[in-house]
């Protein structure tokens, strides 16, 4: 089950709608459905969750290309929507995967993590731990976020904050831009 809002800066504050995505297909498309929402060119952010095993945010304005994050690459990329947007982060291309992963800033250990626990790896390249792993492997996707984590920053969710989103991180993303009445309304 999936749940996608629109958010769109106005003068007044935010303005927000359930978004059907069943028309989308692709990220022009998501893209496209954020600019008709858009008031003078203004931020538009898009969420899409899927029952607490993910949530995206695409962000756009004016013309600029847009930004995404995803909270769980590896979950989203098995998701239709959430494949949509992993697709543009890991570039679509298995030839391509090693450049896109680079660009993930992921260096082997998690966000917190220590070398200690970077150490429970066994041999075998299997995680003892309980924390996100990278998976192995040709068309692999990683998982564990994925993105432009500081696309929330300039609006008030600094990235170690979406990093620690987990459940219901649409509300608390809503609640750090000033936009838990509007969202609510459109749940």
């Amino acid at each position: 089950m999936y749940f996608a809002a629109l958010l769109a800066r106005t003068e007044d504050g935010w303005e927000a709608s359930d978004t059907e995505l069943d028309d989308v297909e692709t990220l022009s498309d998501l893209t496209d459905l954020a600019r008709e929402a858009s008031v003078d060119e203004d931020t538009v952010l898009v969420f899409i969750e899927q029952e607490d095993a993910w949530f995206g945010v695409l962000r756009v304005e004016g013309e600029e290309d847009p930004r995404i994050y995803v909270s769980d690459a590896a979950m989203a990329a098995r998701s239709s929507y959430g494949e949509i947007l992993t697709d543009e982060l890991l570039g679509g291309d298995d030839d391509d995967l090693a450049d896109a992963l680079d660009t993930l800033d992921l260096d082997g250990t998690e966000d917190g993590e220590t070398e200690e626990q970077e150490d429970t790896q066994d041999t075998d390249g299997t995680d003892d731990s309980s924390g996100p792993a990278v998976a192995a492997g040709p068309g692999a996707v990683p998982a564990g976020p994925a993105g432009d984590r500081a696309i929330l920053a300039d609006l008030g969710l600094p990235e170690a904050e979406l990093l620690a989103l987990e459940t219901d991180a649409m509300s608390e993303i809503a609640d750090a831009l000033g936009a838990s009445e509007v969202l609510e309304t459109a749940r």
